[in-house]
């Protein structure tokens, strides 16, 4: 995961950068492409899940990796839009597929009971990587010389290649072909049904939710509303991404530890709060302007935002994988990367159409209100829907009897 993405966060910033100003593709063709990766992904996803189940984790995430280094490579060389296009369609193709066979490779490695630990510690990894990948790549890339950049993108390239081996070589053995029993062959299982499950549809629900509040809004609507209406300059955009990444990785570890054993749908109620709160310090930036203090407000709310998702990133995914049986967790977890993936589709265009048309108090006002739905659904409907143990609760050791108190025996009478 580090090696990962670390070569993630070397072209993570700079996509548009590249096809714009140095391929001179055009800035309203670059939206589209830039489109095409999210739009398959969410399209392979379905498909994706029911393979993960038929032929295991291990061999989707194999062909899955394997696509995201022949993607690099021709991005690395796209001389022409088209095979940009297709670069980034191949990329889409993983990463539909990437999220749900990766959750479902992990239940097979670690243990419940550390699942939620571990998904914590992978996020901090993954942030850590993604800012020492920026940092680099920023220090490295001139747009004055198209070398820098497609060294940028082999670099992305060879950063899948630890995981590969680790796959092939050490890992060999783990989550192949899922187990369906020995009584014939496994009986096929509709999407339909699988949502129809306990919980599922409501943590479906939740997925959407808190990934159009949140991700979603981060990564589009923070920066149009910062500069649209806060009037930040990048440079405090880039303090404000620099601000969320930090408290990723000082505080994470620090939260897995005080969560630890409490019941993650409370979790996740904490979290929307902690998110409706940052999104109100976005809107603050409208009173000031233009001026530092905006810069500082914006700054604030993505590192508000950071402590949210230390609450969010360990819970959502050892909830979908201890409700999910092992011959269905590529379905169970292809269904919340579905719901997630579409609001962030969604999510941008609404978020530019009420930021560009001087809605920003009703865009701010929308983002607070589904924080808190996210809380009620977490609490109100979820909640009961799940076993204390599903839902993160310790099971209390049973209390050992007090021992026996043995019998004094009269002293014998000759």
């Amino acid at each position: 995961m580090v090696f990962e993405f670390i070569g993630t966060g070397l072209v993570l910033p700079f996509h548009v950068v590249y096809l714009h100003e140095v391929r001179g593709f055009a800035l309203s063709d670059v939206g589209l492409l830039l489109g095409l990766s999210p739009l398959v992904g969410f399209l392979v996803v379905g498909p994706g899940g029911s393979a993960i189940d038929r032929l295991g984790a291990r061999r989707i995430l194999m062909a899955a990796i394997s696509l995201q280094v022949v993607s690099n490579v021709l991005l690395a060389y796209s001389s022409a839009e088209w095979m940009a296009a297709g670069a980034l369609m191949l990329a889409g193709v993983a990463f539909g597929v990437t999220w749900p066979g990766f959750q479902a490779f992990i239940a097979a490695v670690v243990p419940a009971e550390l699942r939620q630990r571990y998904f914590g510690v992978n996020f901090t990894l993954l942030n850590l990587g993604i800012g020492i990948g920026g940092i680099v790549g920023g220090a490295f890339v001139d747009v004055d010389r198209l070398v820098t950049f497609q060294v940028i993108y082999l670099g992305d390239a060879v950063s899948y290649l630890p995981a590969l081996f680790l796959m092939l070589v050490p890992l060999r053995h783990v989550a192949g072909r899922p187990d369906h029993g020995d009584d014939g062959p496994p009986v096929k299982v509709s999407y339909l049904e699988v949502a129809r499950r306990p919980a599922v549809a409501s943590l479906m629900l939740l997925s959407f939710v808190s990934s159009y509040v949140g991700y979603s809004q981060l990564n589009a609507g923070m920066p149009a509303f910062a500069r649209a209406v806060g009037e930040v300059s990048t440079q405090g955009l880039g303090l404000a991404f620099a601000a969320n990444t930090v408290v990723i990785v000082l505080l994470q570890l620090v939260v897995l530890q005080r969560i630890e054993g409490r019941r993650r749908t409370r979790i996740i109620a904490v979290m929307s709060v902690v998110w409706a709160c940052s999104w109100l310090l976005l809107g603050a930036t409208g009173l000031v302007s233009g001026t530092w203090g905006a810069t500082l407000l914006v700054a604030s709310c993505a590192a508000v935002f950071a402590f949210g998702e230390t609450l969010l990133q360990p819970t959502i995914p050892a909830l979908t994988n201890e409700l999910a049986p092992d011959h269905l967790r590529g379905r169970y977890n292809a269904l919340t990367s579905g719901a997630f993936q579409l609001a962030a589709i969604i999510a941008p265009p609404i978020a530019g159409v009420l930021v560009g048309h001087g809605l920003g108090s009703v865009y701010i006002g929308s983002l607070v209100a589904g924080c808190l739905l996210c809380g009620f659904l977490a609490v109100v409907r979820l909640e009961p829907q799940l076993s204390p143990e599903v839902n993160g609760v310790r099971a209390s050791p049973p209390e050992t009897p007090p021992a026996p108190t043995p019998k004094t025996l009269p002293a014998s009478v000759d």
